[in-house]
């Protein structure tokens, strides 16, 4: 039977204003997994007044408290945590040990934000006059309003809502509609563990109607959203009216470099697991494969060996390597992306179209397809397809292979294999993402270290890391002058 849930404001589970209802689908079944509020700007305003009104007293509740309370989270989401992997995978799709993962990540992220509630830094300097003290402390910024993606409906809310709330700012928390599930499940665990009423709220709905009214309410100070490059470049105009505060992490059209020095069987499991993992939709997913030349057609003929091996399936059975893609429009775009690959001339490999499962008619599923032969003005190297589609593209030396690599409109993630390390330097200093994996793949970014990208992939803030709280706090410069008479800065000097 299908779970029930509601929005949540105020500290109270609450129905839509209008009572609509909508329905969470396993991608791999067909099947409802949950049903949930179906919001309007009603309902948004409902949860913004909720979270204005709480952030007073939140702002002053001392930050190793506040950090506490997001331990007892952690802690609540560790137990539970198979029941929110197999949740994940029902309602997105994604291997159960890939979805293991995504409620792994949310637990580290936690605890390592509730560390900095004892922390915070801010920083003492010298003061340049006598008998004066300066130091600069942090503060929290306001109302939040967390947007996040399907794809780690775990791991992305946990990167803004545990900064955010261990920062002092109350948030309203808007989830994708694809997976409105989790998000609630994420909210009762922090409900659970002491959140006061107020300090976070949800709300469930379309992005056009919930997402748009958040985005555009005055009462609102930052918006934190992860989704396509398209849409938050809208959130970016919308923000810009109100003087607003915005973090984006957007697209990505990673890839991965193969040197013909490369340990080539390490290179090909790298490739298969940041190109087919979570059945490439991810922002770190690798999309293209710049190889030297030397070794193209031997890495093509692993590779595709490999591939035509992966077993696509419901992500419930441990035996399946590649799940379903998040629903039908996903299924169309990653097709015609194929299609505008065989028309732009590239040589599809292995894969190409939807592909049937047994028993799961109803299911959202796509061939992991590689295409040889590709050019990097192709349209499959330039936009993100965000499918199991892959791009091999050929490249003579080092340095045709950085061009390439930063030359598309987004600078998320990047690798490169070789076992030179003069080579591997120059890569790491060359390659203009925001992340950079030397014989790794493209995908599994730790959360101590800041997350996110260049160009098109965001506007310059970081996720994750001691650099996220930039984001959700603001900068407070404090003098104390002790010194019982006038003095000027620099006047004096």
């Amino acid at each position: 039977m299908a779970e029930s849930y509601r929005n949540h404001i105020g500290g109270r589970w609450v129905d839509a204003r209008a009572g609509g209802r909508q329905q969470s689908l396993d991608p791999a079944t067909g099947e409802v997994v949950a049903e949930v509020a179906r919001s309007e700007p009603a309902d948004v305003a409902d949860a913004v007044a909720a979270a204005k009104a709480a952030f007073e007293h939140w702002r002053r509740h001392p930050a190793p408290k506040r950090g506490e309370i997001l331990y007892r989270a952690a802690e609540a989401m560790a137990r539970r945590k198979e029941d929110l992997a197999r949740l994940m995978t029902r309602e997105m799709g994604k291997v159960i040990a890939e979805a293991r993962g995504d409620v792994q990540e949310g637990i580290d992220l936690t605890y390592f934000m509730a560390g900095e509630g004892r922390r915070l830094a801010g920083q003492t300097v010298p003061a340049e006059s006598p008998d004066k003290f300066a130091m600069s402390v942090r503060e929290p910024v306001g109302v939040v309003a967390a947007i996040t993606p399907w794809n780690f409906p775990m791991a992305i809310p946990t990167w803004k809502l545990m900064p955010a709330l261990v920062g002092g700012n109350t948030v309203v928390f808007k989830p994708a509609s694809d997976t409105p599930a989790l998000a609630c499940e994420l909210v009762r665990i922090l409900e659970e563990a002491g959140l006061p009423p107020g300090v976070l709220n949800l709300v469930t709905g379309p992005g056009a109607t919930v997402g748009d009214a958040l985005v555009q309410h005055p009462d609102v100070t930052l918006v934190s959203f992860t989704g396509s490059t398209e849409a938050g470049r809208a959130v970016a105009v919308k923000c810009a009216d109100g003087l607003k505060r915005v973090s984006l992490e957007l697209g990505g059209k990673n890839a991965i470099t193969v040197m013909d020095d490369a340990d080539l069987d390490l290179a090909v499991e790298g490739i298969l697991w940041s190109a087919y993992g979570t059945s490439g939709q991810r922002c770190t997913a690798c999309s293209r494969v710049i190889v030297q030349r030397g070794v193209e057609q031997a890495l093509s003929a692993r590779l595709s060996a490999r591939i035509n091996a992966l077993r696509v399936g419901n992500g419930l059975d441990p035996a399946t390597d590649v799940g379903p893609v998040i629903n039908r429009r996903a299924l169309e775009k990653i097709d015609e992306y194929v299609q505008i690959g065989r028309a732009e001339g590239a040589e599809l490999l292995t894969g190409g179209a939807p592909a049937a499962v047994e028993g799961l008619a109803a299911g959202n599923f796509y061939a992991p397809t590689l295409f040889g032969g590709v050019r990097a003005t192709m349209r499959i190297a330039q936009e993100e397809i965000f499918g199991p589609v892959l791009s091999m593209i050929a490249v003579d030396d080092l340095d045709e292979a950085v061009r390439v690599n930063n030359g598309t409109a987004y600078g998320l993630s990047s690798a490169i294999y070789t076992r030179d390390v003069n080579r591997a330097f120059r890569a790491m200093r060359e390659l203009s993402t925001g992340i950079v994996y030397i014989n790794a793949g493209t995908i599994g970014a730790e959360i101590q270290l800041p997350f996110g990208g260049t160009r098109g992939t965001g506007n310059g803030h970081r996720e994750a890391g001691t650099a996220a709280l930039d984001v959700y706090t603001e900068w407070k410069a404090c003098y104390v002058d002790f010194s019982g008479r006038l003095q000027r800065a620099q006047i004096d000097r």
